[in-house]
């Protein structure tokens, strides 16, 4: 029999989910009373020091619409979302101080400041257990057939070597919770939702189903991935992968489900090859860690390029002399998102025709993308800057081919552009 309560502070991060979330759950396992705790504006906490702007306007708002949905559900269950309004150590160190927390629960990620915050707390509050799992990745260390310190150095041969490990399935949310530990406060006034894109663990179930089951538009995937604006042509996953409102497990096995029921194609698994991608970038970044954001890179390779203010401004707000980079940059500003092959025109563009060094790059895509992922994102670029993961040095794409490929009727750049533009 217990001496005395054991009271759990679970923090959620990148982790905005009740369901498949193995560290929330085991958490609530331990704890007689719990309290779960949102840092506002953490996504600038998490930041690398190259953002120093303001986060962009729909990356903010997807990121608190996510939290608002976490603390509905919370509320079913009769717990609750503490909004902290002030920098995360502080916050939750107070927090452990205050309510005399002896469990604290925070999921593992490979993110330099998101290591760092963790560590600094454990190093203030010593005799508090932590309780820490991956939920973010496909994959367990332990399920990788190689030790970390020797990931293949590009995707390919990673993805030979893993694409048929098993997987394991998303784990159900907990129909009950341990209580509260202090009476359920007045809700937060609720977000309102404009256009399609709205956060939250809701959401992303809703868009993963219907991508899959409800269109049937995964078996038309690796045809239509490459189109620059339209909502249908991708599966649009990556928003809500990003924040965890959406686990990779749950995205993979709802693939398998709908092969299993519905068939499969190079489509249906080129969904999945896009996740492993994305799972490449996360044990990419845990091996490598600051070397991801250093100008050298991975490959330790110093570029020929520099960094030029005013160049940069006019790269950001879509006034360099490539239309198609312009409509592109005007696409991510005015609604953040950018389609995957704008992305690898406007970082080519970015540091094959400015010259512009590719972390201020990186950086505003950090700070303007509603999927911004630090893994996927800093990888990525490393890779187009001949620095990271690309087995050829410095990958360039010709803009004028790519434009009358992806863009043949200037539908796009009269979009973002007007007519008299493109």
């Amino acid at each position: 029999m217990k001496s005395k309560l054991s009271i759990g502070l679970y923090w959620f991060r990148h982790d905005l989910r009740l369901t498949d979330n193995r560290t929330f759950n085991k958490l609530c396992s331990e704890v007689d009373r719990l309290i779960c705790v949102y840092v506002k504006g953490q996504e600038k906490e998490f930041r690398s020091s190259f953002s120093e702007g303001e986060t962009g306007r729909f990356k903010h708002k997807f990121e608190q619409e996510s939290a608002v949905e976490l603390d509905i559900a919370l509320r079913k269950k009769k717990q609750y979302l503490l909004f902290v309004d002030a920098p995360a150590h502080q916050s939750i160190v107070d927090l452990i101080e205050n309510y005399s927390i002896t469990h604290m629960g925070v999921e593992e990620h490979p993110g330099i400041y998101e290591t760092k915050s963790l560590d600094a707390i454990q190093a203030s509050c010593p005799h508090v257990q932590y309780i820490t799992d991956i939920s973010h990745n496909l994959f367990n260390e332990s399920d990788l057939p190689f030790e970390l310190g020797n990931l293949p150095e590009t995707f390919t041969p990673f993805r030979k070597r893993v694409e048929n490990i098993s997987i394991d399935p998303p784990i159900a949310a907990l129909l009950e919770l341990p209580h509260a530990i202090e009476p359920m406060p007045q809700a937060p006034e609720e977000l309102s939702f404009s256009g399609r894109v709205r956060g939250g663990e809701v959401a992303g179930n809703e868009q993963l189903n219907k991508y899959l089951f409800g269109t049937d538009l995964i078996k038309q995937y690796k045809q239509t991935r490459n189109a620059l604006d339209d909502w249908d042509s991708s599966s649009k996953l990556s928003m809500w992968l990003a924040n965890g409102s959406l686990s990779a497990r749950t995205v993979y096995h709802t693939i398998k489900q709908y092969e299993s029921q519905r068939g499969e194609n190079e489509s249906t698994y080129w969904l999945y090859f896009e996740l492993l991608w994305r799972e490449y970038y996360q044990w990419y970044l845990a091996k490598h860690r600051g070397k991801l954001f250093q100008f050298s890179g991975v490959k330790q390779i110093t570029p020929s390029t520099n960094f030029n203010e005013n160049t940069f401004k006019r790269w950001c707000d879509g006034r360099t002399k490539y239309p198609i980079v312009n409509a592109c940059m005007l696409q991510l500003n005015q609604t953040g998102y950018m389609s995957n092959r704008g992305r690898q025109l406007v970082a080519s563009c970015f540091v094959h025709e400015l010259g512009l060094d590719w972390r201020y790059g990186a950086a505003y895509f950090e700070q303007q993308l509603i999927d911004h992922d630090v893994a996927s994102n800093w990888g990525n670029w490393q890779y187009l800057a001949g620095v990271g993961a690309d087995p050829q040095s410095h990958r360039r794409f010709n803009l004028a081919k790519q434009t009358a490929t992806y863009d043949p009727d200037a539908v796009f750049r009269k979009k973002w552009l007007g007519s008299e533009q493109q």
